[in-house]
């Protein structure tokens, strides 16, 4: 039993001075004004809108068919419709394409085909979930087993190459030979390229298609692709028009959550948290974007706006007493506790509660087992931030080991995989919660992605502060090594925490293949929030800034 006090026993006296407090003064995040007053587009502006894209679905869908017999071109119009961000629309043809390529491979497969056609048909299948061979790039290498020289004149194909690499999973020691083989020489090669071509090369080196999200990547697309001779005119408009289709939900969608926000007053009730509502809402619509889970977006967003705040409550402001019961609050998980708490507890933990009985509300008797999950891993998640404060409080630097088994739980992968099933219907099963629940590897290895990739980004800022150890910290002391050589071993965590991510969508797959896209795209996230050593959900800066306006603001010139 434990000794501390409860939350429905007295409230709990003499508590440390606000000047004890680790405060943090975090940058200000992208405010939500510009959002709460969106007015949509007239009703005959939105009739029209919407019929021409179902008009130009028919025309790409015909493009496509026709295509069939030409397996290079046809690979190249599906790639361009993913990268344009509309392939959502044609899931049944492209999985009727190639799973015919795949099953007729390789005799549809021009055994003297170039580089670039033999990696696009290698990445856009392992794409899908094909478990295609690797050595289909034993050609392309010498009697020692590395790739040719001659390679490196072919920029286009040493870039599919590249592309085609970051499929890779476990033991495939030929693409990682082609990952190095290819960084080094495209570094090289950049800057003798001209203008479309360099830029293409080092938007690639910077952050490969497997690593990009989809929503974001659509709109650089859109201005690349426009500028290709052979281009299809309906796929352009068609990724354009259905560009700024999705951009007006996200505002409406952002409409709702921003006022929302702005109603629970946090601002001026609690002083020390991150106010990242906007980028919240950036986080989950790029994760999980299709219109239909329009739901799923939603109650996301609120619950990791607040979490957020929880999570600046365990590092950046509350006591241990505090902190001690706020978490048996969550543990009871009853309104009767809330008098009990600490003034500035209050909001957070009736703002919690409310979200969670809005799940409640909409799931019926049938699908309960969701809400019991949801719950579960919000009181997991918690027990965690409980656990890394009180490694702060003991100045304890724990062994990465030790610290990992905390902190990939504190990365919420668990519990925004299992909020995003919630928002997703029928198809998230409870047999699916179990699967989640069970902590397989794909999960694992996502949760390794952002926790690894945080760290890094943050450790300098957070050690200044005043911070738990993060793993950068729990390396250099385990092993006695230099903050250079633990940035470089975690590294090499995070890459291979990204094969077993490619491993676990390879067919057969332990869920629907829509599921474990939302997990991902949570990867892809946490690069995106953490890629390059900066922390831009943190540190607000230009980048975010540049793809809020991108993304929610400003509509696609048609």
């Amino acid at each position: 039993m434990s000794t501390h006090p409860s939350v429905c026993d007295p409230p709990a006296q003499n508590d440390k001075p606000e000047g004890n407090r680790p405060m943090v003064n975090f940058r200000p995040g992208v405010q939500g004004n510009h959002f709460i007053n969106y007015t949509p587009d007239d009703e005959i502006t939105l009739a029209y809108n919407q019929q021409r894209i179902e008009d130009l679905k028919e025309e790409v869908r015909r493009e496509l068919m026709a295509a069939a017999g030409k397996p290079s071109q046809q690979l190249n119009f599906i790639d361009a419709g993913q990268r344009l961000g509309v392939a959502y629309h044609f899931e049944e043809e492209i999985e009727e394409a190639l799973g015919r390529i795949y099953d007729n491979y390789p005799d549809n497969g021009d055994k003297y085909d170039d580089l670039y056609n033999v990696a696009l048909r290698f990445r856009l299948l392992r794409q899908q979930g094909f478990n295609i061979s690797c050595d289909i790039f034993k050609r392309f290498t010498d009697e020692n087993g590395s790739f040719k020289e001659c390679l490196t004149k072919d920029v286009e194909g040493m870039l599919g190459l590249y592309e085609a690499a970051h499929l890779r999973v476990q033991e495939e020691d030929i693409l990682d030979e082609a990952i190095a083989f290819t960084t080094t020489h495209l570094r090289y090669l950049v800057e003798h390229l001209d203008c479309p071509l360099a830029a293409q090369v080092n938007r690639a080196l910077y952050r490969p298609i497997r690593k990009c999200l989809e929503r974001l990547e659509a709109r650089p697309y859109i201005n690349m692709y426009q500028d290709e001779a052979s281009h299809s005119r309906a796929l352009l408009e068609l990724a354009k028009l259905d560009f700024n289709q999705l951009q007006s939900l996200y505002k409406k969608e952002l409409s709702h959550i921003t006022r929302w926000w702005k109603d629970l007053d946090f601002s001026s009730k609690l002083p020390f948290f991150r106010d990242r509502a906007v980028e919240t809402y950036l986080w989950i619509a790029v994760a999980c974007f299709e219109p239909q889970y329009s739901y799923a977006r939603r109650i996301q967003a609120k619950l990791l706006a607040i979490a957020t705040v929880i999570d600046d409550m365990y590092d950046a402001y509350g006591t241990p007493e505090e902190l001690e019961l706020f978490t048996e609050a969550i543990e009871r998980w009853d309104n009767n506790c809330i008098d009990r708490l600490p003034e500035y507890m209050k909001p957070c933990y009736q703002a919690l509660l409310d979200a969670y009985k809005e799940i409640e509300e909409k799931e019926n008797e049938e699908r309960s087992y969701c809400v019991h999950y949801a719950k579960e891993a919000m009181k997991s998640a918690v027990r965690a931030y409980h656990n890394e404060s009180k490694w702060f409080h003991r100045e304890y630097v724990p062994t990465v080991e030790e610290y990992l088994s905390v902190a990939l739980v504190t990365s919420d992968v668990t519990l925004f995989t299992i909020i995003s099933f919630v928002g997703m219907g029928r198809m998230a099963t409870k047999e699916v919660f179990d699967w989640v629940w069970n902590d397989p590897k794909i999960m694992k290895a996502t949760s390794t992605i952002i926790r690894l990739m945080d760290d890094m980004a943050s450790h300098e800022f957070e050690q200044q502060r005043g911070h738990a150890a993060s793993s950068v910290e729990c390396y250099m002391k385990q092993h006695g090594v230099s903050e250079q050589h633990a940035y470089q071993e975690l590294n090499k965590q995070v890459e291979n925490a990204w094969k077993d991510v490619n491993q676990g969508c390879l067919r057969p797959t332990a869920i629907p293949m829509h599921l474990l896209m939302r997990v991902l795209n949570f990867a892809r996230a946490g690069d995106f929030m953490y890629g390059g050593g900066k922390d831009i959900f943190t540190n607000v800066g230009e980048v975010m800034n540049d793809n809020i306006a991108s993304l929610f603001v400003h509509p696609v010139p048609i």
